[in-house]
């Protein structure tokens, strides 16, 4: 009696173990994708509304010149927004105490997040950023 023993797979196992593993690999791929967009989107926020708390700093000292983006810090943290984003962005502001600034949205490029003086802080389309605002418009 002769005994065969089979070691080792065959081509076909082999070729259906590497079919799986890139199609698991590109389902982890795409989820990693949205998280980064999420996580620039994140980000984008955090610098707009620690904007928002540094404009209130602005305008509790006297200052010498006429508008709030003009500030240092603002300018650091649009630049911030802007580079975190990677669609855009401006400061607005006018010799009064209104300010507007405003920066784009990785994960959804018409999008894009707005700050101003009244307190609100909301997505607005793209799209309406267009021209100096006097406040945020209307949620898009």
């Amino acid at each position: 009696m002769k005994m065969r023993l089979n070691r080792g797979f065959t081509l076909i196992e082999l070729l259906v173990v590497i079919a799986i593993i890139g199609i698991l690999s590109s389902v982890v791929l795409a989820s990693l994708n949205t998280a980064r967009g999420k996580g620039a989107d994140a980000a984008v926020k955090s610098n707009l509304n620690n904007m928002r708390a540094q404009a209130e700093l602005f305008y509790d000292t006297p200052a010498s010149y006429t508008g709030v983006c003009a500030d240092p810090n603002m300018v650091k943290g649009q630049a911030a927004a802007v580079a975190a984003g990677g669609n855009g962005g401006n400061c607005y502001s006018s010799s009064s105490s209104t300010w507007t600034a405003w920066a784009g949205l990785k994960a959804d490029a018409t999008k894009a997040w707005c700050v101003d003086n009244t307190g609100t802080s909301r997505q607005v389309l793209l799209s309406a950023t267009s021209q100096p605002l006097a406040t945020c418009p209307v949620a898009g």
